[in-house]
């Protein structure tokens, strides 16, 4: 007779409750235990497999790490950054500011603007994929927003502290409206001598009122 073994494996997943008085989902990251049986002694060998998936690993892949790595790089080179309102950097950064400025470093373009029109041009990522590195995440009524590193925390401009990388606490995940994806291949990108371009001019809407 077979005997099975079986492995628990902790996975993170989100759970977004819509009870609180502001009618705003309100987020949270909870471990759930995922029972999958042990893979028999007789099974087929999976480094062929292995060595075949890595063989011809899709672009898309490829995209994705090279944006990790550049995204994060270019977010740690802007922590301690003041907050100035309307600002896009190098030296100070308003929120949305900031969220251009870091897309705009690994060449990625699209239009400056406010929190809110970030919320209306980008799509929601997939169920699941919230709390995935390089999404925005949207605070206090699209008055502020950030990026997403995973479910532990995010980097933002901050009214008080400047750019920093924030925690996704209580009084953080309390103020969740959602998140944005920017689709790494369905945008402009940039050559590095065009980066740097000053942003057009838009009309001043108060981001980050409320965040700290």
């Amino acid at each position: 007779m077979l005997v099975l073994g079986f492995a628990a494996s902790l996975t993170a997943s989100i759970a977004a409750q819509t009870n609180n008085p502001e009618d705003r989902p309100r987020y949270s990251v909870k471990k759930t235990v995922a029972v999958t049986p042990k893979v028999r002694e007789d099974a087929p060998s999976t480094t062929e497999t292995r060595k075949t998936t890595t063989a011809n690993l899709p672009s898309a892949l490829a995209i994705e790490t090279q944006f990790h790595d550049q995204m994060l790089a270019a977010l740690e080179s802007h922590v301690g950054a003041s907050y100035h309102f309307d600002t896009t950097g190098p030296n100070t950064f308003d929120c949305s500011g900031l969220v251009w400025r870091a897309f705009q470093d690994v060449g990625i373009d699209f239009q400056r603007g406010p929190a809110r029109s970030y919320w209306a041009t980008f799509e929601a990522p997939a169920k699941g994929d919230e709390f995935k590195f390089g999404n925005m995440v949207f605070f206090s009524g699209l008055k502020h927003v950030g990026i997403v590193v995973d479910e532990k925390g995010f980097y933002h401009s901050a009214r008080h502290g400047g750019v920093m990388y924030s925690p996704f606490n209580d009084y953080w995940l309390s103020r969740i409206d959602g998140f944005r994806r920017v689709p790494l291949n369905g945008v402009q990108r940039m050559s590095p001598e065009k980066r740097l371009v000053k942003p057009t001019a838009i009309v001043p809407i108060a981001d980050d009122l409320n965040p700290r």
